[in-house]
């Protein structure tokens, strides 16, 4: 036998005999039955109940895949609320107020509205450290939920310097669709909160919370409790926004309580702008080295 026999499959793949299965199968009652389908073909059968651990498993192997045959080694995860408005889109906000409470809620979106172009700063701050290990993978790709307002300044920012971004959305009753910066081969689309959060974390190596609601709060407190526990290793935490932080959470009152301990608020650092939070990232891991 030749190298070459001793190296060839032999078996098909199964994208060939997928096509097999469609070019040559005929129509006969046997084989039109659902149960002639061919078991990863057959959507129906993969959406039963009983077929849920193979879901997670895929949903879990896709990202990881090719986000390694994009050769992203580690990103900045941006997270943030999908509701502040971009600077230019604020007095709208104001138009459409009709009692004291909603002009309050437009006042406080109009504080929060600067921190969209911090965002877009932040991502175009890590998209420009062109930082890649000896392999040639790249640091510090630029991720976020892959939806609008803050999420999309983080994307928006990355395109902006034409570097590569990542989306992770989510399916949602209502319509959530990818922001148009997202780099289409690396948009994703998840079922599961549990696994786009696990991918969140995966190959992050710093993250940026911006002012947000429930799922902000979500997001960054399960990272908090991950590195409180030893779970994952420190990182860069950089919440911006002082002010909205100190308003809707007492940190200080937490640890007084004694449910947290006062080490617990090093985990993270509070920052206003681009410049500050990049400096803490560029000092955590001495990038200056790295040029």
């Amino acid at each position: 036998m030749t190298q070459k026999d001793l190296q060839d499959r032999r078996f098909y793949k199964a994208k060939q005999e997928a096509k097999f299965a469609k070019d040559l199968t005929p129509e006969t009652p046997q084989t039109l039955s659902k149960s002639y389908k061919l078991a990863f073909q057959d959507s129906e059968f993969l959406l039963r109940e009983e077929l849920r651990p193979v879901r997670f498993q895929l949903e879990l192997l896709k990202p990881e895949m090719l986000l390694d045959e994009a050769a992203v080694a580690s990103t900045l995860v941006i997270y943030g609320s999908a509701r502040i408005p971009a600077p230019d889109a604020v007095d709208a906000l104001f138009a459409n107020a009709t009692d004291d409470r909603e002009r309050t809620i437009a006042e406080r979106m109009k504080e929060k509205s600067q921190y969209y172009e911090e965002a877009r700063k932040l991502a175009q701050l890590a998209s420009s450290s062109h930082i890649k290990d000896e392999d040639g993978k790249r640091h510090f790709v630029v991720c976020s939920g892959g939806g609008p307002s803050i999420m999309e300044a983080a994307n928006r920012g990355a395109r902006d310097v034409g570097a590569d971004t990542i989306g992770l959305n989510i399916v949602l009753p209502h319509e959530q669709a990818p922001n148009e910066y997202v780099t289409p081969d690396l948009s994703f689309r998840f079922h599961y909160f549990a696994l786009r959060k696990m991918h969140f974390l995966l190959r992050a190596r710093a993250v940026a919370v911006f002012p947000g609601g429930f799922g902000t709060f979500d997001e960054f407190f399960e990272l908090l409790t991950l590195v409180q526990t030893g779970k994952i290793e420190p990182m860069p935490i950089l919440l911006f926004g002082k002010q909205f932080w100190e308003r809707v959470v007492n940190f200080e009152e937490l640890m007084l309580e004694g449910v947290i301990s006062p080490k617990d608020l090093d985990l993270f650092q509070m920052v206003e702008t681009a410049e500050q939070a990049w400096a803490e990232i560029v000092a955590f891991y001495d990038l200056e080295e790295c040029d």
